[in-house]
């Protein structure tokens, strides 16, 4: 079965922060670029949102908390927006979900990183 690509949408806000933007599941097979432009962002907030992201493996669980260590010791914030509730739940039964800020939308995630 052939999986949907992942595909990013990088979006660069009047505030300074980042907003990445995912459609596709988030696996193993497609989650290098996601990580590369993780690692490539210098923005103080990085927007991940995942309204789009249908389901994710362990691999791309794995690829979101790598995405918070790294920004975490740079000092820097993420938010996740938009997750679904399969989402939410992968990482609640993997217990990652503590690590990460969530909001429901982009736009309530910029309110967040504003307070």
């Amino acid at each position: 079965m052939q999986q949907k690509a992942l595909e990013i949408e990088r979006v660069g806000a009047s505030d300074g922060s980042s907003i990445l933007r995912l459609h596709g599941p988030l696996l193993l097979d497609n989650f290098f670029s996601f990580q590369s432009m993780v690692r490539a962002d210098d923005a103080n907030l990085l927007i991940v949102d995942l309204s789009d992201v249908p389901y994710i493996d362990s691999a791309g669980i794995g690829c979101l908390v790598g995405a918070h260590v790294s920004r975490q010791h740079a000092h820097r914030k993420m938010i996740l927006a938009g997750a679904g509730e399969r989402l939410v739940n992968a990482l609640k039964v993997t217990r990652v979900d503590e690590l990460f800020v969530f909001a429901p939308d982009v736009d309530q995630a910029r309110s967040q990183a504003a307070s």
